[in-house]
């Protein structure tokens, strides 16, 4: 009894099993490794989703056998409408073999099925398109490595797991979550030995948090600049960073095998498909002798008053089925179905409900006919009730998945490829969003909320494919690179992670532009800072430089790099005011220079003048200017003269109260749409062809409607043809 006892327990548990089996009523143990109540102190009953597992059981769909002392009879195996071993995972030893299998989210698989039952030689590169990874019950952090690759490819490998953290309170390091498997109060009480023993040095406090809400282990730390390197100590000193091998060890038709992720699939594909076969043939059978009996109450009920009659005349029940079966042309089965009935029931029946209930009948055999001759329809059937599956029990992904370079192999094969906006705030927070999150909207619009913290406001934004290159230059004049997919993934409304958590930045420093690279050697960089200096350099730099980043230009101490360029061609460079003045001026009027000079002057500044927008032009397209208080228009291009590097500018915007400041200028073609977000958090989309065209000494029209405490924080270009779909049809 204990050791089933132990499984049960183990089915209940939250924290061991990502779908619990089991719906548990008392102490059925917790995280911190506490053992389970004694047995006569906790309820059990099965959770809902293991009724699907269980479905069709009675219906003769598996083959049963004897349990261990021969008192029940036992299924040799489930029907599994679930695919349990997939979701949930399994562990076990035997003398000389061992099984690990990794749980997974009950949706990415189910689509993975839903593919392989549509494409049954899809490889496992491909049903990785769905499948990201194993997903934990605890959530937390799992690496995608070769040893992970292997393991889907042959069965056999391991995944590299972390601890969730949050670094974003002062002088303290928040654990939100542990790798699977670990134990919370061993977890906590190892890292206070590490720290009595000095080997993980700069803690001065751990505290337990945790509460009904969820996991919060608070490490506090002597220096706020240390911990980066405390983090790295307990990865390598804690259970904070395990190692998980896999095993995909199963027995098929009682023989040992190891498989990879499709053939799992397959297994399962191939067993629903012969399960739906044995639950038609069994309801085939039971339609069709309640088509028989239905045939024969037909029969009775045409000549009710000659059955009742012959029934009140018969002396023995065998008597009245003999004569029933010869005056009607019965079977022994309807004579017994007709004799079973009360006659006060056989009375009040009406012919044209029977017959009614016999045509829905005979409809039901054609369709389990269909179903049992046409594999087709069978695979139709797995999907649809994957897809009731997917909605009844289906949810979000709990373990983030961190790519990590594959020999011979290329992480974007596994990640789809999607148009995204990465936003970047003042304070250094990333996220990334799926552009399709930002639907386009009319001129004038009040636009959708996108919120961040309230200490917090948004300081750029970058359209990009979730495959490109992304590079961040910091305030100290260095530039880090990293991929895009890289960069979380979030909701609209989600706050961003903390770029130190993301990038190795230094003490103070903050990421103060993002661009999107280039795989162009050929390729020239325009930098442009917010005192007005230009520099040209050599793009290639940024393609072999190192994970931790190199310095690209040398800053004053009060300038911070403002925008950076990809130069094509003799392309013409526009620098934009805080005042509303522009400069237009040829790219040749700036030499290119090495990574260590400061530039040259760009445009001469007044005091207390800055620039707030860069960037090159192109012959074709026109310049948006917009302001604070939501006011925008297009200027052509040919309004404005080109003159040489370092003059005062010409007036591009004509200031009033109603206006406010411009804050935004940039590059715009008919076929682009623009995304605006305000301080308070709200993003509008709009087509960049309802713009008006106005000459460059007025202000504009009115772009987006904002409250009185509101204005106008970033605009942002989306180029024709970088979405993935026409989302206005969309939504």
């Amino acid at each position: 009894d204990s050791s089933i006892y132990e499984a049960l327990a183990r089915m209940a548990q939250d924290f061991s099993l990502r779908y619990p089996l089991i719906d548990g009523q008392g102490n059925f143990g917790s995280i911190d490794g506490d053992s389970p109540a004694a047995m006569r102190y906790t309820e059990a009953r099965m959770a809902r989703i293991s009724e699907e597992i269980t479905e069709d059981l009675d219906k003769e769909t598996v083959e049963f056998r004897q349990n261990f002392d021969g008192s029940l009879m036992e299924p040799v195996n489930l029907p599994g409408k679930i695919p349990n071993l997939l979701i949930n995972g399994a562990s076990g030893i035997a003398v000389g073999m061992a099984t690990n299998m990794v749980p997974h989210n009950l949706v990415e698989v189910a689509k993975a099925i839903k593919h392989r039952v549509d494409n049954p030689d899809s490889t496992v590169a491909e049903l990785l398109k769905f499948i990201k990874g194993p997903d934990f019950p605890g959530g937390g952090i799992a690496y995608y490595t070769n040893e992970l690759a292997d393991a889907y490819s042959t069965g056999r490998g391991k995944v590299i797991c972390q601890g969730e953290v949050d670094l974003n309170e002062e002088k303290r390091i928040i654990i939100k979550s542990l790798p699977y498997g670990v134990n919370k109060s061993v977890f906590v009480q190892n890292i206070a030995d590490q720290v009595k023993n000095e080997v993980i040095k700069g803690i001065t406090d751990i505290r337990d948090e945790s509460d009904r809400k969820g996991m919060r282990i608070v490490v506090k730390v002597r220096d706020n600049d240390m911990r980066n390197l405390i983090l790295n100590q307990l990865y390598e000193h804690s259970e904070l960073e395990t190692s998980i091998g896999i095993i995909n060890l199963v027995l098929v038709e009682n023989e040992p095998k190891v498989l990879n992720l499709a053939s799992m699939i397959q297994y399962y594909i191939d067993n629903r498909l012969d399960v739906i076969v044995k639950r038609s043939n069994f309801d085939l059978t039971k339609q069709k002798d309640r088509a028989h009996i239905l045939e024969g109450l037909t029969k009775a009920l045409d000549k009710i008053d000659m059955v009742i009659e012959l029934i009140r005349k018969s002396k023995e029940p065998s008597e009245a089925r003999e004569k029933l079966c010869k005056s009607l042309e019965l079977t022994e089965k309807q004579a017994n179905a007709i004799l079973d009935l009360r006659l006060q029931r056989l009375t009040s029946m009406e012919v044209d409900k029977v017959l009614s209930d016999l045509k829905e009948v005979m409809a039901r055999i054609k369709e389990l006919e269909a179903i049992i001759a046409d594999e087709s329809i069978r695979r139709s059937i797995i999907k649809k009730e994957l897809d009731d599956v997917e909605k009844k029990y289906g949810d979000k992904r709990r373990t983030k998945i961190v790519y990590k370079e594959l020999k011979g192999r290329s992480i974007e094969d596994l990640i789809p490829e999607e148009d995204s906006v990465i936003i970047l705030s003042e304070n250094s927070l990333l996220k990334r969003v799926s552009l399709e999150e930002y639907r386009a909207q009319k001129r004038g619009g009040k636009g959708i909320i996108t919120p961040s913290r309230k200490e917090d406001s948004i300081r750029s934004i970058l359209n990009c494919s979730s495959h490109d290159e992304i590079y961040f230059f910091t305030n100290t004049g260095r530039v880090i690179k990293t991929k895009a997919y890289e960069i979380e993934k979030k909701s609209r409304k989600s706050v961003g992670t903390a770029a130190e958590a993301l990038l190795p930045l230094s003490e103070g420093e903050k990421i103060r532009q993002i661009v999107r690279g280039t795989d162009n050697e050929n390729s020239i960089l325009a930098i442009v800072t917010r005192q007005g200096y230009v520099k040209r350099t050599p793009g290639k730099q940024l393609l072999s430089m190192r994970s931790n980043g190199l310095k690209i230009i040398n800053l004053e101490e009060d300038d911070e790099v403002l925008s950076v360029e990809h130069l094509d061609g003799d392309a013409k460079i526009v620098v934009v005011s805080n005042s509303g003045k522009v400069a237009l001026f040829d790219t040749r009027e700036v030499r290119v220079t090495g990574r260590g000079s400061r530039g040259v002057r760009a445009m001469r500044l007044k005091e207390n003048e800055t620039i707030i927008s860069s960037f090159a032009i192109k012959e074709n397209e026109m310049i948006l200017s917009v302001s604070e208080l939501g006011l925008g228009k297009r200027t052509d291009i040919t309004s404005f003269p080109v003159h040489h590097r370092g003059t005062g500018g010409v007036l591009i915007f004509k200031k009033t109260d109603r206006t406010g400041n411009i804050i935004k200028a940039l590059p715009v073609a008919d076929g682009d749409d623009i995304i605006i977000i305000t301080k308070n958090e709200k993003t509008i989309r709009l087509k960049v062809k309802d713009i008006k065209v106005l000459s460059r000494v007025t202000s504009g029209v009115k772009l987006v409607g904002l409250d009185d405490d509101d204005r106008v924080a970033v605009v942002s270009r989306v180029m024709e043809g970088e979405d993935l779909e026409d989302e206005e049809q969309a939504n």
